[in-house]
């Protein structure tokens, strides 16, 4: 009970105020021992605010209907014909625009632009998640048409407090606990016995997931400590990244535990020479989350070509499925439009899912300040020309140095018990080396663990 206490209190300290819901178990899921599972349990009904959700109140899944099946990018031929766009269906034409861009057709990438605005924002054709989503990729389309790379970064430029928005988020859908309970978990077991644990994060946000690491270090019969080195690639974050470290030290002077929390600004691999290594060494690479800006290939390479040259024990990597690191590199933009459609779209679903009619306001918000922002940024930066192609395909280089692992029977069975907490169609596969979060039949992210191999065995 005092783990539990000291993890409720994690968890509170940064979620004061939220909306949660409680989830229904979904039947035939491995769950943890009763010790462990009632931790679980507890940490998501202890912070509850509002009742649960019923299954009734559920607004239609957007993918549900035949008439949204997503077509595979071979299915439409780009067309100068304007009488096959005015007659296109919204996925038609989406499919359309994105091969009248990869032909650099313009005029017909414009047109089509235009005419998913106009059926979109048509109030006959009703405002629903799925059309909302649509508007996203069409805007998308439209700055890929007038190679405008500076209106992506206008657009993805975030509101300066989306903590209250990060929440509720987080509390409908098991997307970002499934990262930071992995994480966490992988943490705990490669330090066991260590008294002085150093983490270097690749993109910290909102800090988040070390509250409750925080929790079961203290826990611990040894007096442990904790420190993290915040990676900045954009001196622009450095308030914000201070304002979180700022929450870090309050939490954790709350409960008595020595914490220390700094940050480096990152321009290539030489900058992490400074870090001094005398702890038990752990980084943490959290890449394209939904809720984290998508950082470019060359930040991710910088970060693991840096934690590199320190050896640390362990390298903790969570990858949004659309943007693994030996998917992309192959695919042509129509080919990657449509698999980002489908991406999104069973994201979407899987928070409608979660959501009541009355709730609708925070759905649009979440959509506005994650899934729409993320739309964008993903098809902004995808890379067209063959020599960015190279470069993404070799990005997988900067692994050579680690080998990944199993992971743990107990880290799986609490992935599987944290799903079960969330209503729907979440499940959790383990394949070999790697753990991936599934909504229905579309794998959303995957969490890894990887271990240099000059120190394993």
């Amino acid at each position: 009970m005092e783990k539990l206490q000291a993890y409720r209190l994690g968890t509170e300290c940064f979620l004061q105020g939220e909306d949660l819901i409680s989830g229904n178990t979904i039947p035939g899921d491995e769950i943890l021992g009763n010790e462990n599972l009632v931790r679980l349990l507890q940490i998501e009904t202890e912070l509850m605010d509002f009742a649960s959700i019923s299954q009734d109140s559920v607004s239609a899944s957007p993918g549900s209907s035949p008439e949204k099946e997503l077509m595979s990018p071979g299915m439409v031929q780009a067309t100068q014909g304007s009488e096959l766009v005015e007659d296109s269906s919204v996925i038609d034409l989406l499919v359309m625009g994105a091969e009248a861009v990869e032909a650099r057709n313009w005029v017909l990438s414009l047109a089509i632009v235009a005419k998913l605005n106009c059926l979109l924002n048509d109030g006959e054709n009703g405002d629903n998640p799925f059309n909302r989503l649509a508007l996203f990729f069409t805007q998308g389309l439209f700055h890929r048409s007038i190679d405008a790379p500076e209106m992506f970064r206008e657009t993805v430029t975030r509101q300066a407090d989306i903590l209250p928005i990060f929440h509720v988020l987080q509390e409908l859908s098991p997307y970002v606990k499934f990262a930071h309970f992995t994480a966490n978990q992988a943490i705990l077991e490669a330090t066991e016995g260590d008294q002085e644990i150093h983490v270097i994060d690749f993109d910290i946000m909102e800090g988040i997931q070390w509250p409750p690491l925080m929790a079961d270090l203290a826990a611990r019969k040894n007096v442990v400590s904790l420190r993290v080195t915040a990676t900045i690639t954009d001196q622009k974050n450095l308030i914000s990244v201070q304002q979180t470290g700022r929450r870090l030290k309050e939490f954790a002077d709350s409960i008595h535990f020595p914490f220390v929390i700094d940050h480096l600004v990152i321009v290539s691999d030489n900058d992490f020479e400074s870090i001094n290594t005398g702890h038990t060494l752990i980084a943490n690479c959290m890449m394209h989350q939904l809720h984290i800006p998508k950082r470019n290939l060359s930040q991710v390479k910088t970060f693991i070509d840096g934690v590199t040259k320190l050896s640390p024990k362990i390298l903790i990597l969570v990858e949004e499925e659309l943007f693994r690191f030996t998917r992309t590199p192959s695919m042509s933009f129509v080919e990657f439009f449509c698999e980002a459609l489908h991406h999104y779209t069973a994201l979407s679903d899987s928070l409608v899912s979660s959501f009541c009619k009355n709730r609708e306001a925070g759905l649009r918000q979440i959509e506005k300040e994650f899934i729409g922002i993320r739309i964008l940024d993903t098809l902004g930066q995808f890379p067209s020309a063959n020599e960015e192609k190279r470069q993404w395909g070799k990005g997988f280089d900067c692994l050579r140095a680690f080998k990944p692992i199993t992971l743990s029977f107990c880290n799986i069975s609490q992935a599987k018990s944290l799903v079960s907490l969330f209503r729907g169609g979440y499940w959790v596969q383990n394949e070999k080396w790697k753990l991936t979060l599934y909504w229905k039949s579309m794998p959303l992210t995957t969490a890894s663990i990887w271990v240099p191999i000059s120190t394993s065995r």
